[in-house]
């Protein structure tokens, strides 16, 4: 368990969250989108949360973004 590898492993779906949030949709948008529940959106997220063993979906993605578990796409 007490594994410490920077590389998380994120599942496709929860990366595919995970972006769409740094992208700024909502939770309903990503729902709509990737043709899931938005309960089943919060889950993903909340799971996201505990692997990190962060309080937050904010604190979340500052963590994937410097383990660089995503990227932020320019504009």
């Amino acid at each position: 368990m007490g594994n410490s590898q920077s590389r998380l492993l994120l599942t496709k779906r929860e990366r595919e969250i995970f972006q769409l949030l740094i992208e700024d949709y909502s939770t309903k948008e990503i729902s709509e989108k990737l043709a899931i529940s938005e309960k089943t959106v919060r889950n993903h997220i909340s799971n996201t949360i505990q692997k990190l063993g962060v309080s937050s979906r904010t604190q979340a993605l500052i963590e994937l973004l410097r383990l660089q578990e995503l990227k932020l796409n320019g504009t």
